[in-house]
């Protein structure tokens, strides 16, 4: 998507635009790997992907929360 119809779409930046379920798990699966490999992981995340990015870092928060390894693993 072009940056500026991207913004468009996303603003006023209060809500959730569009749920993108797949980033979220592949965002958690390289958050995994990376502590797999002992490794720091970066997340950027802005407004512009789903329209507000606090909500989207909660969203990724309760994702991790929800698949922690257990500690028998």
């Amino acid at each position: 998507m072009i940056y500026a119809d991207a913004k468009k779409r996303a603003a006023p930046y209060g809500k959730i635009v569009a749920k993108l379920p797949e980033m979220r798990r592949d965002t958690v699966m390289l958050i995994h790997q990376s502590i797999a490999q002992a490794k720091p992981a970066y997340v950027l995340v802005n407004n512009r992907s789903v329209g507000n990015a606090p909500k989207t870092i909660q969203g990724l928060v309760e994702l991790l929360r929800a698949n922690e390894p257990t500690s028998s693993q």
